[in-house]
């Protein structure tokens, strides 16, 4: 999958999700893109509502604490701009189909949260834009994010499916137990799904998120906070802070150099070892000259300057043409096909 300027075929692209750990706060939203980029993430995602478009009111408090943590359409277009001049990708989940418009404006990509991967018109809205979407699976078993993926193929050209779309796996809950995070899971969805596989994080820790890459996945998205007692505010607990992020990106970043190319070959720093762990056909014993080679005469050991072990058929049988000590390499030649041949 291509963001701008990134492909997630050739390396993990590390989301710094925001959310609304800024509650509203201007400042503090900047200063959250700020320490992304410090962080060495390499997107920043926000989330963007009209809370009265997004949530009801039947809950008053709810609705009053969203209402709190909007932010104005022209602060998003500033972080915008901060994050690009950062060299950050930015992108934000909307809520509602006001903001989603708004967003396509200034977004790189779109991302749909796991609670509205079944709202059908805000995706159908998304697909119009043509640009890169990532769809988080929270809620949802694998026929239904087939059916998710089947109606995103309905809106594109079937060659965008599997290159412009990404499926998160997610476990919709704040914070997520270990022992259900079901990362396994993530082969079976890049099988079944073919197009870009991530994983977003709502575990205590960045352990998932690091498991998760060595599992096959090519965005992480965790969320992120500049103090995970910044308040109540559930989002910040499970957050990770600047330096969480950056033992994140640090752990990512060695665990692709880990995971390297999926093919088997014998590699560079390893093919000195070749002939210095491999094992040569020698003598158990102290052999004399004309002696009839039997298995039992027989032993294997480094380094690999001699016969290999399976050449044996190339002695057994065979006469000695010299005196061969203990621990000695039988080579082919000081072996004759009979000792009568030491007569010659």
């Amino acid at each position: 999958m291509r963001i701008r300027h990134f492909n997630t075929d050739e390396r993990v692209l590390v989301v710094a999700e925001v959310g609304n750990n800024h509650e509203g706060n201007f400042e503090v939203a900047k200063e959250l893109v700020r320490q992304a980029r410090v962080s060495g993430a390499d997107a920043v995602k926000f989330q963007t509502f009209q809370t009265e478009y997004f949530v009801g009111t039947a809950d008053p408090a709810r609705f009053k604490r969203l209402k709190s943590f909007e932010l104005a359409y022209d602060q998003f277009a500033e972080l915008a701009r901060l994050a690009k001049s950062l060299g950050l990708i930015f992108f934000a989940s909307p809520f509602d189909l006001e903001s989603a418009r708004f967003l396509n404006g200034i977004v790189d990509c779109f991302k749909i949260a796991s609670g509205d991967n079944t709202f059908w018109p805000l995706i159908e809205y998304v697909c119009t834009t043509e640009k890169p979407l990532i769809i988080s699976s929270g809620l949802t078993d694998l026929e239904q994010v087939k059916r998710i993926q089947e109606f995103v193929g309905r809106q594109w050209p079937a060659r965008s499916v599997g290159r412009d779309l990404a499926i998160l796996h997610c476990v919709s809950s704040y914070p997520a137990p270990d022992e259900q995070v079901n990362l396994a899971v993530l082969p079976v969805l890049a099988r079944e799904l073919g197009c870009t596989i991530g994983y977003s994080d709502h575990t205590i820790g960045i352990e998932a998120c690091l498991a998760a890459v060595a599992a096959g996945a090519r965005i992480i998205e965790k969320h992120f906070t500049l103090h995970k007692d910044y308040s109540s505010f559930r989002d910040h607990q499970l957050s990770a802070d600047p330096n969480d992020m950056r033992a994140l990106v640090h752990g990512i970043r060695r665990i692709e150099t880990f995971l390297g190319k999926p093919e088997k070959k014998v590699q560079p720093s390893e093919e000195k070892g070749v002939e210095l762990f491999r094992r040569s056909i020698a003598a158990r014993a102290d052999l004399p000259r004309g002696h009839h080679l039997a298995l039992g005469d027989l032993m294997w050991i480094r380094p690999a300057t001699g016969l290999p072990p399976g050449a044996e058929d190339h002695v057994i049988g065979k006469a000695l043409a010299r005196d061969v000590s203990f621990g000695e390499q039988i080579r082919p030649e000081d072996v004759i096909e009979d000792k009568n041949q030491l007569l010659l």
